[in-house]
Order: structure tokens, then C-alpha cells, then sequence
């Protein structure tokens, strides 16, 4: 990993960290408590559900917002006022658009590494796989809420001059 995120720094997860905290009780009324960030050692979504939306400019990397299926519907539901009964494509337009913020949010606070976003895919299943560009390691910060379990996991590699 590079210098953009190359270790596990309070500059390079407090980003992520305060945007994930800050959408979630903005838009769900969801009050999150962060785990300890770790090195992720697989690829693989933590949970049922992942947003994931790339990043370009100085640096490059992928965000993930993952979430327990019981999360993503109570987060639909605050969003859109009425509880899904399954994950549904309004389940799969919220996380898409939570991930959307966060990532925005994040990108907004390292604006030094003058990042674009993509659009957000959405990923449904249980060990579904996510790609990081390949020089990096990625970070995870596991929250949890009352709804369950959710996990933001993002790498960043600085470009070269």
C-alpha cells in the first residue's frame, strides 16, 4: 500500500469512519458503534449486502459499504418510510445511495488527493467477492447498531508523479 492509506492512521480512517457514522444517523436515525479497524485479509463482503463504488484521481481504490440483511431493510425502511419485506430493488437503491455519501463525504475530507467517484454497484449474497486494485491492502471498520452489523472497507493507492 502507498502513501495515500498506507497504514492504519487516524488521517486515512477518520474519513470513512465519521462519513459512515454521520449518513447513517443523518438518513436512518441510526446511532453506529465502531468497532477497531483491522487489515483486510480476504476479498470478500462481510455481509449479505455491499455497496461499492471506485475512486479516481491522485489516488485510486474502492469503498464498500456492507451490510446484514436486517440492517439493509431498517435502513430502506427509515429511508423510504415502509419496511421491505425481502431485499427488493428499493433495498438495493438505498445501499447504493448510502455508499454514494459515504463516499462522497469521505472523498470530500481528503480532498487533497482531488478523488472522482463512479456510480455504485450493489452486490446481494453471502460470500460475494470484491476487487481492490491490486497494490493494495484494504482497511476495515466494523460498526455495529441495533439493527446489526455493518462494515466499511476501503483501500486507496496513491498515483505516481
Amino acid at each position: 500500500m502507498t502513501a495515500a492509506c498506507a497504514s492504519l492512521t487516524a488521517d486515512c480512517i477518520n474519513p470513512f469512519v465519521t462519513s459512515t457514522v454521520t449518513v447513517f444517523r443523518t438518513m436512518a436515525g441510526c446511532e453506529l458503534r465502531c468497532g477497531k479497524p483491522y487489515l483486510v485479509g480476504e476479498t470478500k463482503g462481510a455481509h449479505e449486502i455491499s455497496g461499492v463504488i471506485g475512486l479516481s484521481g491522485k489516488a485510486l481504490g474502492t469503498v464498500v459499504l456492507s451490510l446484514g440483511g436486517p440492517v439493509a431493510l431498517r435502513v430502506t425502511e427509515a429511508m423510504l418510510h415502509e419496511l421491505p419485506a425481502k431485499i427488493d430493488s428499493d433495498v438495493v437503491d438505498a445501499v447504493g445511495e448510502l455508499t454514494n455519501m459515504i463516499a462522497g463525504s469521505a472523498k470530500a475530507q481528503l480532498e487533497h488527493l482531488q478523488m472522482s467517484l463512479s456510480l455504485p454497484n450493489v452486490i446481494v449474497g453471502h460470500d460475494h467477492q470484491i476487487a481492490f486494485p491490486g497494490d493494495v491492502t484494504p482497511i476495515g471498520v466494523p460498526f455495529d447498531c441495533s439493527w446489526g452489523p455493518v462494515c466499511v472497507q476501503f483501500g486507496l493507492s496513491e498515483k505516481g508523479n
